[in-house]
């Protein structure tokens, strides 16, 4: 599994919510882990906060309850401002895949956009199943460096002031070409 490291103490609180959720809908482990492809005992090593959620891992569990990775974690954080400073903006690590998310401008009631900062180190290579919302609306815009995005079966490779557009019905792929680190802001719309 993935490190979890943030700029608030995010993980508890992560892993109180996936417990919530799954009670929410009267699962036990088993049906959750026959829903998701996650073995029963790592789906209770996280909800006890004993291990830390990958990327992969992580939109499994976002697609079964079907709500945006940041949607979840804006769930564990507290009410967001209108103005999110800097310093306020959560960040994790993925050591694992070697993806960094910085969550610019988390979900909030009544919007439905925001706006993450992804960063993958070269060779990083991140493969999701389907979206956690299908028909999600997506806009990639390349800061620096060079990635290839795989969207509903079609290949891009961008570079830097490169962007991409799409909405987001299957399987997606983000894959570092480069031998330096790719940053790309993802701003991401709810249908």
């Amino acid at each position: 599994m993935g490190e979890l490291e943030c700029v608030e103490p995010l993980e508890a609180r992560l892993a109180a919510r996936l417990g919530d959720l799954r009670m929410e809908r009267g699962w036990s482990l088993d049906e959750l882990a026959r829903r998701a492809g996650i073995s029963r005992s790592t789906l209770s090593r996280l909800e006890r906060g004993e291990i830390s959620p990958t990327a992969a891992l992580l939109n499994k569990l976002c697609t079964v309850y079907e709500r945006t990775m940041s949607r979840l974690l804006a769930e564990v954080e507290s009410e967001p401002p209108q103005v999110v400073r800097a310093a306020a903006q959560s960040m994790w690590r993925d050591r694992t895949s070697g993806f960094t998310r910085r969550s610019v401008s988390p979900p909030h009631p009544g919007l439905r956009g925001e706006v993450i900062e992804g960063t993958l180190r070269p060779g990083a290579d991140i493969a999701y199943d389907g979206p956690p919302v299908p028909g999600v609306e997506q806009h990639i815009w390349v800061l620096e460096g060079a990635v290839e995005i795989t969207a509903n079966g079609h290949v891009h490779e961008l570079e830097a002031g490169d962007c991409l557009r799409f909405r987001l019905w299957g399987s997606s792929r983000f894959r570092c070409v480069g031998s330096a680190p790719v940053r790309y802001a993802l701003l991401v719309v709810l249908p």
